[in-house]
């Protein structure tokens, strides 16, 4: 999400920046979640529900403000300035000084890491990050591309497709994670990635060049919204901190119902 965020900001594709975010954060947990519950429930401890979950949520709300000049300052134009993006990193710091220090708090153990030659680690680091910003630049690429030629704007493309492919990793993470009967990671995982989408890469992509938020809606953000808001009301449902598969499935089917409102839009 990163990379392609970064580099369609710098090409000035900002609605796919934004709508890969957008997107994701929708897929992560509508999706992402309600799949993962299907394969089976996933419990949800006490910290999250209450401390992690509410943050992701009022990352939305912040997104929300942040892309709506027009309403709320009466601006003609709705911008995700550089000022705006150093709230967003200012946001994100506090978030990893959070997350650090509940982890230096938990005691838990550390398990030891084979050791590497430098050498070795430099190159793949050197190859790795060649791979990904290569790789980030021919999915803008491709995705503005397929835009053109579909006749489709890029915001539906960075809601879609882009979003989808850049959430793959989250998925698979997840699945494996329910497979393994290990399932709450299934939620920190979503929840931190959909933290690190709104706080360090927006935060990111707009410091490098303000953004311009011109046809990802409201509907697009208030859906974001909404999907934190359900992520939150199953966890408290009946007191057991537990999305059932009834409910993965309901969220399932609220992500299937925005793709089709996505598709007929266009």
């Amino acid at each position: 999400e990163l990379v392609v965020s970064v580099v369609s900001a710098l090409k000035g594709s900002s609605d796919l920046a934004i709508g890969n975010v957008v997107g994701s954060n929708i897929f992560n947990i509508l999706l992402i979640v309600g799949f993962t519950a299907l394969v089976t429930p996933i419990a949800i401890n006490r910290t999250t529900l209450t401390k992690e979950i509410p943050l992701t949520i009022l990352s939305f709300v912040v997104l929300f403000v942040m892309a709506n000049d027009g309403l709320f300052d009466n601006m003609p134009e709705n911008f995700i300035g550089r000022g705006d993006s150093i709230v967003l990193l200012a946001f994100f710091l506090i978030f990893m000084f959070y997350t650090f220090s509940i982890a230096k708090s938990s005691g838990d153990s550390v398990e030891e890491v084979k050791g590497m030659r430098i050498f070795k680690a430099v190159l793949f680091v050197f190859f790795g990050l060649a791979g990904l910003i290569g790789g980030g630049h021919l999915f803008v690429v491709g995705a503005s591309g397929i835009a053109r030629g579909l006749g489709v704007s890029e915001a539906i493309i960075g809601l879609t497709i882009v979003s989808a492919g850049t959430s793959l990793p989250e998925l698979a993470t997840s699945v494996a994670a329910a497979l393994k009967k290990n399932p709450e990671l299934a939620i920190g995982n979503v929840v931190g990635s959909c933290l690190f989408n709104v706080f360090f890469i927006l935060g990111c992509s707009g410091a490098i060049r303000p953004m311009r938020v011109w046809e990802i809606t409201n509907a697009d953000f208030g859906v974001m919204i909404f999907s934190g808001i359900l992520l939150y009301l199953f966890g408290l449902l009946f007191k057991k901190r537990e999305i059932t598969r009834r409910e993965g499935g309901i969220m399932v089917v609220c992500f299937i119902l925005y793709l089709s409102y996505l598709i007929v839009k266009v």
